[in-house]
């Protein structure tokens, strides 16, 4: 221990005597204050009533630092650093399933398509039963990629329970590279020349699964593109230039950032050649879009290239760099702000942690609202404030931008779309709400498995798996699974109300044909299926005749 506190104190001066110049530069005295710690720290740790835990004393002191700054500067431990990293790689080492639990049991949905899974013939319904010999029934959600992943290379046991077969099936599974997509799924829309590209994040891979997926898209007649960036919470900005640059002609300003240190500063101009700069494209954000997602999407606003549906945005205009510690732990420091190419921050403000968290000083707006009700609603708000102070409101400190074309844009806030269009607001029925608090969507799971393994099912896959349109288009489900769903329903003390059925019956049906889609197919089929239940989609896709507003004339 006393060597410890040698080794300590050594550091401490070395990093103080590192910093002592510091104050001649920004007037801070970091060398008193930094002092400060160090007796603070010293005389905690030896004196202390209890033994402490260093490390994890250190830690709450750079964590506290750090939170005293922004919302979006942070300390990530070693561990939490090994999920980041897995995340924004763009793979992670494992045995390539999606699976759910159902009945207390870890059940496959489907296995990932060249995954050392599908290659053994593990197949969807497959129940894993034991793990490395160790019975699995029971185990947690949060358990099963614990016992799954692992280093490439390694290996895994498991023994399933396959339906229709009396023994367990046992596979020795080499865990592998399993990708890690940041794209939600692609799909062309049903009838039209439209695509569809859905983006989960910015990771080290996504330009690449963008364009693979739009040259896809091309090739069965996508003349239009929606993307989708609803609940994407940013990443590489490098990516999200990337992406936007591939809808714009040569020497347009994307994104700047500017910082309190020069060499922070950076400007992304578009560069000639982009694959999609003559695709007409709609951008889809709500509450949930952050960061890269507010740049591309403030992007081809502000250049009147792209017309916004949904919600305002999140509203993060701060720029992180992550900064590696010797332990394998990292911190974020913001060390810039950036803008859109009007000018634009839409960084909301944060010295209230809490309600910043809570998405407050997002300008929300009615549905079908504009640029106009935008301005009104400011109004109104400051009005509100204001209204003990009978004096005139000075309006000129609202932050309002110009376009290429000469639009009107709201800074601040996040971005505010286009075209405002609210998520489904019915109710679903008592029934199905309480059926999805007490059992989430792992019903649907439960349904279609079960469907796919009876001789309806089998009956099923001959006749569709080389049928996907026929199953989207003409497909009706079998009353033999609505029997079943009511039984699971009976099964988990949530009582029968056949009013709310019928009146739920094609929220149901959509779930339960794109989950069957899920297994029998892939995820694209699942969530085309799904789409029909989204009603900004379906606003997005009658926009393109709608948007006459990207007309440079247009006032």
């Amino acid at each position: 221990m006393k060597r410890f506190f040698i080794t300590l104190q050594l550091i401490l001066i070395g990093v103080a005597i590192g910093l002592f110049v510091q104050p001649l530069i920004s007037n801070d005295n970091i060398y008193e204050q930094f002092k400060k710690f160090q007796f603070v720290f010293n005389t905690m740790a030896k004196n202390y009533v209890d033994e402490v835990d260093i490390n994890k004393a250190m830690e709450a002191a750079i964590e506290g630092m750090l939170q005293d700054l922004d919302p979006h500067s942070a300390y990530i431990s070693r561990e939490e650093m090994k999920k980041v990293n897995e995340d924004f790689k763009g793979h992670y080492d494992g045995i390539g399933v999606e699976f759910d639990i159902i009945n207390d049991t870890i059940t496959i949905i489907a296995p990932l398509n060249g995954g050392p899974s599908e290659q053994l013939g593990i197949v969807a319904g497959d129940k894993i039963v034991q793990i490395d010999g160790k019975d699995a029934i029971g185990t947690s959600r949060e358990e099963v990629p614990k016992k799954l992943k692992g280093p490439k290379g390694t290996i895994v046991e498991v023994d399933i329970k396959r339906e229709g077969e009396s023994e367990l099936k046992h596979f020795t599974i080499k865990r592998d590279k399993i990708p890690n997509n940041s794209m939600g799924s692609y799909y062309m829309i049903d009838k039209s020349t439209i695509g569809y590209i859905s983006l989960t994040r910015f990771a080290e891979t996504t330009y690449d699964e963008m364009m693979g997926a739009a040259k896809d898209l091309k090739k069965q007649g996508m003349t239009k593109l929606i993307l989708d960036l609803r609940g994407n919470p940013g990443g590489y900005l490098t990516q999200a230039f990337r992406i936007a640059d591939e809808f714009l002609p040569t020497g347009n300003l994307i994104v700047y950032t500017k910082g309190r240190k020069p060499e922070f500063d950076e400007t992304y101009y578009s560069t000639a050649g982009g694959e999609l700069e003559d695709i007409p494209v709609i951008v889809m954000i709500n509450q949930g879009s952050a960061s890269a997602s507010e740049i591309v999407s403030g992007a081809l606003q502000d250049l009147d290239r792209g017309v916004i549906v949904g919600t305002t945005s999140y509203g993060k205009g701060l720029v992180q760099r992550q900064y590696e510690v010797e332990d394998g732990s990292s911190f974020r420091l913001t060390i810039s702000r950036y803008y859109t190419p009007s000018g634009r921050s839409i960084q909301r403000p944060y010295k209230d942690k809490e309600q910043y968290r809570s998405l407050v000083g997002r300008l929300e707006l009615e549905e079908g609202s504009n640029f106009e009700h935008a301005l009104e609603k400011i109004k109104k708000d400051e009005k509100a404030k204001d209204s003990k102070d009978k004096s005139k409101i000075n309006f000129d400190s609202i932050p309002i931008f110009k376009s290429k074309a000469g639009r009107p844009l709201l800074g601040g806030g996040g971005i505010t779309p286009d075209f405002v269009v609210k998520n489904d607001t019915s109710r679903l029925t008592k029934m199905i709400a309480k059926m999805i608090a007490k059992m989430n969507f792992s019903i649907f799971n439960e349904i279609a498995s079960e469907f796919l393994l009876s001789s309806e099912g089998i009956e099923f896959k001959e006749k569709y798996k080389g049928n996907y349109t026929g199953y989207l288009r003409n497909y009706t489900l079998p009353t033999s699974i609505y029997k079943s769903f009511r039984s699971i329903l009976e099964s988990k003390k949530i009582d029968w109300v056949e009013e709310d059925f019928e009146k739920d019956k094609d929220f149901v049906d959509v779930w339960i044909k794109s989950t069957i889609a899920r297994i029998v197919w892939d995820r694209n089929k699942s969530d085309q299926i799904r789409s029909q239940l989204d009603r900004q989609l379906k606003k997005a896709v009658i926009v393109f005749d709608e948007a006459n507003l990207l007309k440079p004339n247009k006032k």
